[in-house]
């Protein structure tokens, strides 16, 4: 069995690769670190509990994350023309829940956007869901809560 510490290395380090796939515009390397069932949700509004009740800013299952990537990767998103630059920032990362196989993680974030010689910085926290597949951690579901969520937001068309 893996020591404490050792379950909180490898989770940053899947956060951190996520990050960095995210940040060097490995798309569909991303999408291999979600689960068949995964989700990906942007609340519009810091009270929102269930994405299912409540209007979200994004609500992806695996499927529309798969359409989301194929239109940016293939210049089909007129929204990323030309595409973001990002740069994430991660910081106190934490487990909050645990079971066998499982572990709801939270972290705080900031990212920097560069496009069109405009840079715009998002912060605020993600809660990851992640789950044991074989040897190695994917992604059940990863909620992006922004700080501003219920204010007004430009274009958030590249991935968070």
């Amino acid at each position: 069995m893996e020591s404490t510490q050792n379950i909180i290395t490898d989770i940053e380090e899947f956060i951190y690769k996520e990050a960095d796939l995210i940040n060097s515009e490995q798309l569909n390397e991303w999408l291999e670190l979600f689960t068949d069932d995964a989700f990906y949700w942007i609340p519009s509004n810091s009270d929102d509990i269930d994405p299912k009740k409540h209007v979200s800013i994004i609500y992806d299952d695996r499927k529309r994350l798969e359409e989301r990537v194929w239109r940016i990767e293939s210049g089909q998103a007129y929204g990323q023309q030309p595409r973001s630059k990002t740069r994430h920032i991660i910081s106190n990362v934490f487990i909050k829940d645990s079971d066998t196989d499982m572990v709801v993680v939270s972290s705080n974030f900031m990212i920097v956007e560069m496009r069109r010689s405009k840079q715009t910085i998002y912060s605020g926290r993600f809660e990851h869901q992640l789950v044991r597949e074989e040897s190695s951690w994917k992604i059940g579901s990863k909620k992006v809560e922004l700080i501003n969520n219920d204010e007004y937001l430009g274009n958030l068309s590249f991935i968070l």
